[in-house]
């Protein structure tokens, strides 16, 4: 059960690494209200996108490397956009990092960038159109985007100024080796035979959804 899973997960690693930046911004960015927030997992290692009261709820487990991961996001990220902006559906972003060959590579320094951004103000729409930039600019097997490219990117995607900042520091936002093993453990859960990415997990039916449907998303949100 994903519950007993989870409690066994926060008894045994901590949470969240602490977070840091290389530049001071004064004040405190607010969201809005009206849109949809972005928020950091209770277990520490997704990210969260949407109303937590979201009619469909997902989890997506992703590779910044992985070109499947790309597609997904490239056929359906302005879908996933809509549906988190108008309420319909809660994005938990789950971030893996086996295509690094080395500690800090892009992998790595991409899904730290995603953490980053869940810190000044910026909305749960404005987070995946984030992904939707970074997913279109891979560099599998290079050393990908850097810190500043990765705030253009956040710029880009309409991110407010603190968290453009923010990502341009670089700061460590999260326990990357902590983050993929427990993610990984997740998506293992799911499915110990396929443990690729793109996986999409449907929380409420507690399966894994088949997105070489066209039609996935949008059946989701109807049904």
């Amino acid at each position: 059960m994903r519950i007993s899973r989870i409690a066994a997960v926060l008894a045994l690693s901590a949470l969240l690494a602490a977070a840091g930046c290389t530049k001071h911004v004064a004040g405190t960015a607010q969201r809005h209200p009206d849109q949809p927030p972005l928020t950091v997992s209770e277990d520490g290692y997704g990210v969260v996108a949407g109303f937590a009261d979201a009619p469909v709820r997902i989890e997506i487990f992703t590779e910044p490397q992985c070109t499947h991961c790309a597609d997904l996001q490239a056929d359906f990220g302005d879908q996933i956009a809509y549906y988190i902006g108008v309420g319909q559906l809660e994005v938990t972003y789950r971030p893996l990092i086996f295509l690094d060959q080395e500690a800090d590579g892009h992998s790595a320094r991409v899904s730290n960038a995603l953490f980053l951004a869940t810190e000044g103000g910026a909305t749960g729409t404005q987070f995946q159109r984030f992904v939707e930039e970074l997913w279109a600019n891979q560099d599998p097997g290079g050393s990908g985007p850097s810190d500043d490219e990765m705030a253009d990117m956040a710029r880009s995607a309409g991110m407010p100024d603190a968290v453009v900042q923010r990502v341009a520091g670089g700061g460590s936002a999260v326990n990357i080796v902590e983050m993929d093993e427990s993610n990984f453990g997740y998506l293992f859960d799911i499915d110990p035979l396929a443990t690729g990415t793109p996986t999409v997990y449907d929380l409420a039916a507690d399966e894994r959804i088949d997105i070489y449907d066209n039609d996935w998303l949008d059946k989701l949100i109807q049904s």
